[in-house]
């Protein structure tokens, strides 16, 4: 016999799922190779019904070819493996659908992302970089010293945007018991945070009350990985961007732009870039300045 050969199994239900195909009609009629049926076999998303173990022969039944196409379709999307397991479980109906949507918003959220980076790029390729740079105006400010409470992560960009809105909450929260919040809450960064490089970043808070911050990190902000600190007076050169421009890659232009302002005068940053978060974030439209980007400067 060989593995083209089609057998039947005589203690399976009526119709033609008594019947086993071999891989090469099942193919046929799955409208599939034998190899791709081979692959999604060892990537466990489509067993055989039945494997000859004198041979190692792979055999199926036909009501296996709807799976076999979804598998292969799913696949033409790039969609991950364990992904793609998910929905195949799941089977028809709602389920499988919701699990694809949520699947393609990621995608179209991620090609968005991408879209607008390129175009980053593309300016500053094309040496469009520096007009684009004077569309932000940038200043200096000296701010005194002050009392933080911190939370620091090695994260990646992905990551970022809901780590910084949980952080920063809960350090608003622990702020509360220690004698208020007493400055704008910032996001400071002491490396790059990209889909390659993990920071990492800190979200510190200004507090009124430095023993009963450090009493509040005794007590419970260890599982966090929470920490106080003192900062010292700084001079601070930043630039103002609306909520919009938050996004990534959108704020690289606004970090190079004050980079290109200290160098044209001689600056040189002391310590980590950092976002200023000065606006109520949920009450702020796109359009709204939302945020400084700045560098602490000597």
């Amino acid at each position: 016999m060989t593995e083209d050969a089609v057998v039947d199994e005589p203690d399976t239900g009526p119709g033609e799922d008594r019947e086993l195909l071999t891989i090469g009609a099942f193919a046929a009629r799955a409208r599939l190779s034998p190899k791709a049926l081979r692959l999604y076999d060892r990537l466990g998303l489509l067993a055989p019904a039945h494997v000859d173990e004198a041979t190692g022969y792979r055999y199926y039944r036909a009501g296996q070819a709807e799976r076999a196409r979804l598998v292969a379709m799913l696949r033409q999307l790039d969609m991950p493996l364990a992904r793609i397991a998910e929905v195949v479980e799941v089977g028809d109906g709602p389920g499988a659908a919701e699990l694809l949507g949520a699947y393609w918003a990621d995608v179209e959220a991620r090609v968005a992302g991408q879209r607008t980076l390129a175009a980053y790029l593309r300016g500053r390729l094309s040496g469009r970089s520096s007009a684009m740079y004077g569309t932000f105006t940038v200043e200096t400010v000296e701010t005194a010293a002050q009392v933080v409470i911190c939370e620091k992560r090695h994260t990646l960009v992905d990551e970022l945007p809901a780590w910084i809105g949980a952080a920063l909450d809960r350090l608003m929260r622990a702020a509360e018991e220690c004698g208020a919040v007493a400055g704008v809450p910032y996001v400071a960064y002491h490396s790059e945070v990209s889909t390659e490089s993990d920071g990492p970043a800190e979200a510190c808070v200004p507090v009124a009350d430095e023993a009963a911050a450090r009493a509040w990190v005794e007590r419970r902000g260890r599982a966090w990985e929470t920490t106080v600190r003192v900062e010292p007076p700084r001079r601070l050169a930043y630039t103002r961007i609306t909520k919009a421009q938050v996004a990534h890659p959108q704020i690289l232009a606004a970090f190079e732009a004050v980079e290109e302002w200290m160098a044209a005068r001689g600056l040189t940053a002391t310590g980590p870039c950092r976002e200023l978060y000065f606006a109520d974030w949920a009450a702020t439209g796109p359009e709204d300045p939302a945020c400084d980007v700045a560098f602490p400067v000597s």
